[in-house]
């Protein structure tokens, strides 16, 4: 049995161009899992194995794989940097226990790192900060590291001290054994000398050690009177202090060096082992019934236990689909037949896998603490649990973001119509945030997503892997509709044709309800005149008629019913006349409500150079966008706003021509504000428009 004190689950996440598929590749070839190391900028990196992703030097999609270091076990996987693949960080960070966060060193803590930050916060992983690309022009690692503090309200360990800088980056000082580890210029990371600190850094170096020693020695007061006696605590005294620390979030081990030029990795690879926690330190997954509620049971990891694993990423390639899995608890063999307690169905496992990145290793069983591919799963989506059929429980679902953006496409020829339909399908099973439906009244196929990136990567994905050519429409945004004012109404539905009849009364009160509580329903109905069985059918009635606002037809937001009175009929009331009459009812009143259109709202962060600064406001400012503050940095400044989404479709291209290329952008969803009225006229003439040609 494998002995899980020595594995850690690990993940890589960082902004986009940090560097963290870079320092995975990096990782491989010194745990001797490659030989040769590929480069993200030829497109050659092992983890980009996606067509999109070696010409776009971006990552995509989070590539599982694992290797050993110091007789440890690592499962890496690597995560996505651009912000319109978070969805993909989100879910690893949701089955890892501890992480590397990858700062570049001259861009320091950018947009996309906080919002990885953030979800790392809430996910509550151990996580040790590797400052990179220390050779690049402009890398300040103390600029960094007051970043980290400043801008993540984070508290950074610091445990090694850059020696030289930019060009004359050589090496590191570790504060733990006082020792520089220099490598040469031959940019193999093996080739590297401990030596004597270098003179002009000795009080540097004295200086950062006592503040390391005074912060580790914080999580032991039996240690800290003593150090506050004289007494320098031991090696294996610190390590077991900062290993306490970190893993519960008092602070973050901090690192520095270059991957692409190797120098520097194997003490953050030490790191992992010293203070990232194994399966068994970090807080067991808490277990939900089925309507979601916790039942204060949790998954604790234990191979003997009950089988508990989550599926956190479906992925198909040329074998079949690969459901990526981390078992928490129990053990799996091939052949095994699981529950998923999501569809209530079982699943047999036809087989298992060990990925290192697209290459598979076949595995006879896998056991808590694993993570694996299962293959043969047909009903497992991302976020289902799969255990043990006699001993069921389900883990934590995942919660995704909802798409802001949408897009028409059809295919550019008939025989491609099935094709599509496949592969779209396939398609939607990998990524949650990704969705499909049918226009009913035109018939076009909508996709919708995070972002313009996110669908004109799936546009190219539809293309290549699966060989269907698409016309793309204009991306359309998704609006939303409320009410801004309360009615009180009431509406009596009656039908008498031949034999029994259908009779409901309903009175009832609706009106705007609290920002983001979405639809609420209750009933304050006494003394039976809407019998309390129909409550659930005007519920139903009006909740159904939500999906669709009477202004455009987009779906309606933050809206409270209140059913107060009615009246019914012993012989012609049943479920269906009071939901037809809540229907009639929605239709009838929200008109009345002084209803609002809602666009979504995004959150953007701009970097431009410091030239720039006054076009690029000026810019966001004609986009109805406000400007929230801007952050100046070594190479130029951050602009944080607020702006319409419909305002931002082809805003690269724009922000590059304004900054002679030099500018780049993030953006997120925020919220839902009302639009001015002009907007909203046009959106609603658009929409009616839209239908006529239909």
């Amino acid at each position: 049995m494998a002995d899980l004190s020595l594995y850690r689950n690990i993940g890589i996440f960082a902004h986009v161009d940090a560097g963290k598929t870079t320092t995975t590749e990096r990782i491989l070839k010194l745990t001797g899992k490659i030989h040769k190391t590929g480069e993200v900028h030829d497109g050659e990196a092992t983890t980009d194995f996606m067509e999109q992703e070696a010409e776009r030097g971006i990552t995509i999609q989070s590539a599982a794989t694992s290797c050993q270091w110091n007789g440890h076990r690592f499962n890496i996987i690597d995560t996505p940097g651009h912000v319109d693949f978070t969805i993909e960080v989100y879910r690893s960070l949701k089955v890892l226990d501890g992480g590397i966060g990858v700062f570049c060193g001259s861009g320091g803590v950018e947009p996309q790192s906080e919002t990885n930050w953030r979800y790392a916060n809430e996910s509550e992983v151990a996580r040790v900060i590797f400052v990179n690309k220390l050779d690049r022009l402009g890398a300040d690692f103390y600029r960094v590291v007051g970043q980290v503090e400043k801008v993540l309200a984070a508290k950074p360990l610091v445990m090694v001290l850059p020696i030289g800088i930019e060009d004359d980056f050589v090496g590191v000082v570790n504060l733990m054994d006082m020792k520089a580890y220099v490598w040469d210029d031959s940019g193999q990371p093996e080739n590297y000398e401990v030596k004597d600190i270098p003179a002009d850094m000795v009080d540097k170096a004295n200086e950062y050690r006592e503040k390391m020693i005074e912060t580790a020695v914080e999580q032991d007061d039996d240690l800290m009177e003593a150090y506050l006696e004289g007494n320098e605590p031991s090696v294996e005294d610190l390590k077991r202090c900062i290993r306490k620390g970190t893993i519960a979030l008092d602070f973050f081990p901090t690192y520095c060096g270059s991957a692409f030029k190797n120098k520097g990795i194997q003490l953050v690879l030490d790191a992992v082992v010293d203070y990232l926690p194994s399966p068994t330190e970090v807080e067991p997954q808490p277990e939900v019934d089925l309507e979601g509620n916790e039942t204060g049971e949790h998954a604790v990891v234990d191979p003997d236990g009950p089988l508990r694993a989550l599926a956190f990423k479906i992925m198909d390639d040329k074998y079949g689909a690969l459901t990526f899995t981390r078992i928490y608890s129990g053990r799996v063999k091939k052949g095994d037949t699981v529950l998923n307690t999501f569809t209530g169905k079982n699943e047999r496992i036809g087989r298992i896998v060990e990925m290192h990145a697209d290459e598979r290793i076949e595995l006879d069983g896998a056991q808590a603490g694993d993570i694996v591919a299962l293959i043969g799963m047909k009903n497992t989506q991302t976020g289902h649990t799969l255990c043990d059929p006699k001993n069921p429980a389900t883990l934590e679902p995942m919660v995704f973001p909802e798409p802001v953006i949408s897009i028409a496409v059809k295919p550019k020829d008939k025989a491609a119509v099935e094709k599509m339909g496949l592969a779209i399908n396939k398609m939607v099973s990998e990524d949650p945030s990704f969705q499909v439906e049918t226009d009913e009244e035109s018939g076009e196929t909508i996709l919708k997503g995070m972002g313009e990136l996110h669908l004109d990567i799936k546009v190219d994905i539809l293309k290549r892997t699966h060989g269907v050519e698409v016309i793309v429409g204009k991306p359309q945004v998704a609006y939303r509709e409320t009410i801004t004012q309360r009615v009180e109404d009431s509406y009596t539905h009656k039908k008498q044709t031949g034999g029994s009849g259908q009779f409901a009364k309903i009175d009832y009160i609706i009106e705007p309800g609290e920002t983001n509580s979405g639809y609420v329903f209750e009933s304050a109905v006494t003394g039976g005149n809407v019998p309390r069985e129909f409550w659930p059918a005007v519920d139903k009635g009006f909740k159904n008629s939500m999906q669709a606002g009477t202004l455009a037809g987009f779906p309606l937001l933050d809206v409270k019913v209140t059913l107060t009175d009615g009246g019914f009929h012993p012989v012609d009331s049943s479920a269906i006349a009071y939901e037809i009459a809540a229907k009639a009812a929605y239709r009838q009143s929200v008109p009345k409500a002084g209803p609002q259109l809602l666009e979504p709202i995004m959150k953007v962060d701009v970097f431009t150079p410091d030239d720039h600064v006054g076009d690029v406001i000026g810019d966001l400012n004609r986009r109805r966008g406000m400007i929230q503050g801007q952050e100046p940095g070594t190479t130029g400044v951050r602009v944080k706003g607020d702006v319409p989404l419909s305002e931002m479709f082809g805003y690269i291209g724009d922000l590059r021509t304004m900054t002679s290329g030099r500018g780049q952008f993030s953006m997120e969803f925020s919220h839902y504000a009302p639009c001015p009225a002009n907007v909203s006229e046009q959106v609603i003439k658009e929409v009616e428009e839209r239908k006529k040609n239909g």
